[in-house]
């Protein structure tokens, strides 16, 4: 008797296999857990944002603060969650490859859109301070991570040095606007029971969702036989990057120049001081798979937005092109190889 997964063919008298769609069925259903536990992380996300923001100004903390440490830290937190559940599973190359490919979108696509929407203005602050510690932040993982092939504990502590040196230096500048952000006009507080739900609900959306997403984007890899830094520089990283695109585009829509730019520099620099940080000091992170195209394009991107930045401290159209145009390549690149 013939088995059910295979069937028996009249014109060639031979037993045809079903099961390249059975796995044709599983794959479909991989993408749909993909897309439904993006869609988790990115809500996930959004509840804790709100939440966190509202508690900041409940403690009065000032709204610059607000923007630099608690926005971009919120819009950070899919790439934190995702990084560390691929660490906890043993998928280093994944977790670095969210990061890059994570930094990598932010830098040429998100204010490469921003400044197509808007021409940006680029402060004298972002030139001379945040782009220049993204830059160090990209340059001490490539140096951390392609020497040895391995990020260790001990440089995880550097890297959360890295991000408390990072921090205070944002508190400072917020102590500077805080007398102009007492003297707004206030706000109507948020109840402290729906401050902390929000909270709540975003982190145990952030864990459920993260988990599942790295679970199901491994098993995509593997039945595609592609390797799981590409998941993670591709996939992983556009994914858990949209809520700095849309954060950015709907500032650079609002007229918010600075916001649009430092909300993609800030959550750069988190992704590598935080997350990895977090990540490496929890368990050493073994790196293989990370190519000299992937460390190029994140220390080239740096580059090349704090060049073109400096042509009169302006990012207009035809730069936001240029951006855009080069992660197109870099992405043909991934997918061709």
């Amino acid at each position: 008797m013939c088995n059910w997964r295979q069937k028996f063919s009249p014109s060639r008298g031979k037993v045809v296999s079903l099961q390249p769609f059975l796995m044709s069925g599983s794959m479909l259903f991989e993408f749909v857990a993909i897309i439904v536990c993006m869609a988790v992380v990115l809500w996930g996300a959004d509840r804790f944002t709100d939440g966190a923001c509202a508690l900041a100004r409940r403690l009065k903390v000032s709204e610059l603060v607000i923007g630099l440490t608690v926005a971009a830290l919120g819009t950070s937190l899919p790439e934190f969650i995702v990084s560390f559940m691929s660490v906890l599973r043993g998928s280093g190359d994944m977790s670095v490859g969210n990061v890059i490919g994570s930094n990598v979108f932010n830098t040429l696509v998100v204010i490469g859109v921003s400044a197509i929407t808007l021409c940006l203005t680029v402060e004298r602050s972002l030139l001379r301070r945040d782009l220049p510690l993204m830059l160090a932040a990209s340059a001490m993982l490539f140096a951390f991570a392609a020497g040895d092939d391995v990020i260790s504990r001990r440089e995880g502590l550097l890297f959360i040095v890295f991000f408390c040196i990072y921090s205070l230096i944002v508190y400072r500048v917020g102590l500077r606007d805080r007398k102009a952000a007492q003297e707004a006009a206030p706000s109507e507080q948020m109840p402290l029971y729906r401050i902390l739900l929000l909270i709540a609900v975003g982190i145990a959306a952030l864990v459920v969702g993260g988990r599942f997403l790295v679970d199901n984007a491994a098993a995509v890899a593997r039945e595609f036989h592609i390797s799981e830094s590409v998941i993670g520089l591709t996939i992983l990283a556009a994914g858990t990057s949209l809520p700095e695109l849309v954060t950015s585009i709907i500032a650079a829509r609002k007229g918010s120049e600075g916001l649009a730019v430092g909300n993609a520099i800030g959550s750069n620099i988190f992704n590598i001081a935080f997350v990895l940080g977090i990540c490496g000091s929890v368990s050493p992170i073994t790196v293989t798979e990370i190519t000299a195209t992937d460390w190029a394009m994140l220390l080239g991107s740096c580059l090349l937005v704090w060049l073109l930045a400096w042509t009169g401290r302006k990012l207009g159209r035809r730069e936001g092109a240029v951006l855009v145009a080069c992660y197109l390549g870099y992405l043909i690149s991934l997918l061709m190889g």
